[in-house]
């Protein structure tokens, strides 16, 4: 296991275990396979994973009540926790009062890593207006808390801002080889670079996507590398990161932990060679899963006013990373103006300069959302 010097003389392991997507047993989202979770996290603890990361609204509670269980059988100095405070509170006595429950499900008398969780444009107010950071200061003050973060979900801007409140031990944000060049997470890495703050990368593989990208592109990384996984890739381009303290990958099956623990048992970052077949294997797959939309508005003329780009836009999105979470964007189209209320008309098609089929994209989404 591959380990990173943090403070105060501790090492964290560079893969760390995300415990959102603990297994849970067939038909029950909220239960946890706790014969399963358990045998993964000993074989990760074995291993020498000591880095697990949980959260309040994780599985409806459970997967704090679960590592908590099973990691008491081991000594509380051997492993970190790291947990987060939710941005759905209202009031100052709900940070307390979630916090307290919090230590209580976990079994534990204090948290090694707490973090404000989930810092976008629509919570950081609320972090900052209830004074979020110096309750954490206080608890740490009273040996609640060893080291004060938060995660980013948010721009750029955003994450700027909240990063410079106060010196903070640590930050959490996605970070992914797709969303590097793709997305702003090279923009988000830099902010943190910039300021000196430790980085724990999450959705390192984009929440499975990148686990397999399509047949072809991921026939030109294993032409590269036979005797290398597709999702070692993802993992082999952050270890050539700077700033990098801890790579959390949910592993819910023994497969992916003996393939991550392979990866991480030593440190063999991206070639140059292996950096220009990765963009030829992106490349596959956004030209294969997207719709190339140039924004130009040629289909601007919609007889109900779909904001059609916008649209575009979202739909690469949610057909990169298929879910019910990337479909969520339907939800803050105004009303009318959602996929669903597409006419079928064909003239957005017509005019389209790329022969998109609108009308065909507006239909997948709306069954799509349905079905979700």
């Amino acid at each position: 296991m591959i380990y990173r010097d943090f403070k105060d003389g501790l090492k964290t392991s560079l893969l760390g275990m995300g415990c959102m997507r603990l297994a849970t047993l067939p038909g029950q989202q909220n239960v946890v396979d706790y014969e399963l979770a358990e045998k993964i996290i000993d074989k990760a603890y074995a291993a020498g994973i000591n880095y697990y990361d949980t959260a309040y609204v994780y599985i409806g509670g459970e997967s704090e009540r679960t590592i908590g269980k099973i990691l008491s059988k081991y000594p509380r100095e051997s492993y970190f926790i790291a947990d987060k405070m939710p941005g759905m509170i209202k009031t100052k006595e709900d940070v307390e009062r979630i916090f307290n429950e919090q230590l209580e499900r976990c079994g534990v008398d204090y948290f090694d890593f707490y973090l404000c969780h989930n810092v976008s444009e629509g919570s950081i107010d609320t972090f900052i207006n209830l004074e979020v950071p110096q309750f954490m200061e206080k608890m740490r003050a009273e040996g609640k808390i060893r080291y004060l973060g938060f995660s980013s979900h948010g721009k750029p801007e955003t994450l700027r801002r909240f990063a410079t409140l106060r010196d903070w031990d640590f930050a959490q944000i996605q970070l992914n080889y797709f969303d590097y060049d793709q997305k702003t997470a090279k923009a988000e890495y830099e902010v943190l670079r910039e300021l000196g703050i430790p980085i724990v990368v999450m959705e390192p593989v984009r929440g499975g996507r990148l686990a397999s990208l399509s047949e072809s592109a991921d026939k030109l990384l294993k032409d590269a590398e036979p005797d290398r996984s597709v999702p070692s890739w993802a993992f082999r381009f952050l270890q050539g990161l700077d700033g990098i303290q801890v790579i959390l990958s949910g592993m819910n099956d023994m497969a992916q932990m003996e393939d991550n623990l392979a990866t991480f048992s030593e440190i063999a970052p991206l070639t140059e060679e292996n950096e220009v077949v990765l963009k030829q294997a992106v490349d596959a797959l956004v030209k294969e899963f997207t719709v190339p939309c140039t924004a130009c508005r040629y289909c601007s003329d919609c007889p109900v006013e779909l904001d059609i780009p916008s649209i575009m836009s979202s739909y690469n999105n949610y057909k990169l990373a298929p879910s019910p979470w990337s479909l969520g964007f339907i939800n803050g189209l105004p009303e009318g103006k959602k996929p669903m209320d597409c006419l079928s008309c064909g003239l957005c098609a017509e005019r389209c300069p790329q022969n998109i089929q609108i009308p065909e994209i507006m239909k997948e989404l709306s069954d799509a959302f349905t079905k979700k």
